[in-house]
């Protein structure tokens, strides 16, 4: 399976809370068409289907021991 870019992931994640905070906030439709982009995108990028599935896997991608610095180590 492929897997984004940590840094991809971490941004995603950062904009996904901005605007989660932001909508809940103000609830613009403009925040909202915003977050429900970066939804879609944090679902494939982590390959599924619903964004609470989307932030645990990515979540679970940061914190992975392979994960160092943004840079992604095979062995």
């Amino acid at each position: 399976m492929l897997m984004a870019h940590p840094v991809v992931l971490k941004n995603l994640l950062e904009q996904y809370e901005t605007l989660r905070a932001l909508h809940a906030e103000n609830g613009t439709k403009e925040a909202r068409q915003r977050m429900e982009d970066v939804a879609y995108t944090l679902c494939i990028s982590t390959g599924t289907r619903r964004i609470d599935a989307a932030l645990s896997a990515a979540r679970r991608q940061l914190s992975a021991p392979h994960v160092e610095d943004g840079a992604v180590h095979t062995a």
